[in-house]
């Protein structure tokens, strides 16, 4: 579909179009969940209609020969809103449901800020907030099982990281959070990608093509952008319900300092921080049957 000058690749599915519909914003930067995620999402689609896309520049929404390097969060903010009203349109939805994960919480926690008029809710799922405090304490979290298991050589040279971390210069490198089950430990999500790229519906040999030159040119200058400027200055009211999924065991983003962020959130709504107790990072694809339960709960009546 067209939006803002730009075509993005969009996945919509589900069971019937009339139940509540949640768009979905993908992490990474530019790492599309479209790939794979439809072995996630089958008891949702039962109830829910799923949005799922591509953000410019990442993905299937990437084109050969244009230039990213001016694509900011500000730009996916706007393409979002513009993808929001035109699915709302599609679907003869007054409000959607708005999910986020991980660098997609970014993005959705300003879009929900801006124009809480179209969002019935704001579900930020492995919630960015303070960057350094939360890399201080996923590094300590990662120092202190490293010392548990008896990798003495990985716990110092974790400690080695601390004051570069603190000043902001770097984040606790992921595969060591990988090694000691802080993204994830209920799924393989790079044989995910893997199994999506090669044998799955959604992508092709040029999409995959796609999907991996738009991380290698843009990924480091989003994430750049979003260390530098922590999502905890910029928005800091959102005056519709706000819910905080966290795995216990995420280290790409830490639970703790997720729930501190969410407690100093002005507005007047619901304010609820679940804590999912076997996952990391993908605690909407690690307990998904929990995940699915909780959704229909919370936003389906009785």
């Amino acid at each position: 579909m067209k939006v803002n000058h730009t075509s993005l690749s969009v996945m919509i599915r589900g069971n019937d179009k009339d139940n509540p519909v949640v768009i979905f914003v993908h992490g990474g930067p530019c790492n599309s969940e479209i790939p794979y995620i439809r072995k996630y999402q089958d008891l949702l689609e039962e109830k829910f209609t799923i949005v799922h896309y591509d953000q410019r520049g990442s993905g299937k929404s990437y084109q050969f020969g244009r230039d990213y390097s001016k694509v900011s969060a500000k730009t996916h903010v706007q393409d979002l809103i513009a993808l929001t009203e035109y699915v709302e349109e599609y679907l003869h939805q007054e409000k959607v449901i708005l999910i986020g994960h991980s660098y997609g919480t970014y993005i959705a926690t300003m879009a929900a800020s801006e124009r809480p008029d179209l969002y019935q809710a704001y579900v930020g799922i492995g919630q960015m907030s303070d960057t350094i405090s939360s890399e201080l304490d996923s590094l300590h979290r990662c120092i202190e099982v490293a010392k548990e298991k008896g990798e003495e050589k990985d716990a110092t040279y974790l400690a080695s990281l601390a004051e570069d971390i603190q000043s902001g210069e770097k984040i606790v490198p992921r595969q060591y959070l990988r090694k000691y089950g802080f993204a994830a430990r209920k799924i393989d999500e790079n044989k995910d990608y893997v199994k999506g790229f090669l044998f799955g519906t959604e992508y092709n040999l040029l999409d995959t093509i796609r999907f991996y030159v738009a991380s290698i040119q843009y990924q480091d200058g989003l994430i750049k952008e979003a260390l530098e400027n922590p999502i905890t200055e910029i928005v800091q009211d959102i005056p519709i319900p706000v819910y905080f999924v966290m795995g216990k065991y995420d280290g790409m983003t830490s639970p703790k300092v997720a729930e501190e962020y969410l407690n100093t959130l002005g507005g007047e709504s619901i304010r609820q921080f679940v804590l999912f107790e076997e996952s990391a990072h993908y605690p909407q694809l690690e307990e998904k049957k929990k995940f699915f339960k909780w959704m229909c709960a919370t936003f389906l009546e009785e």
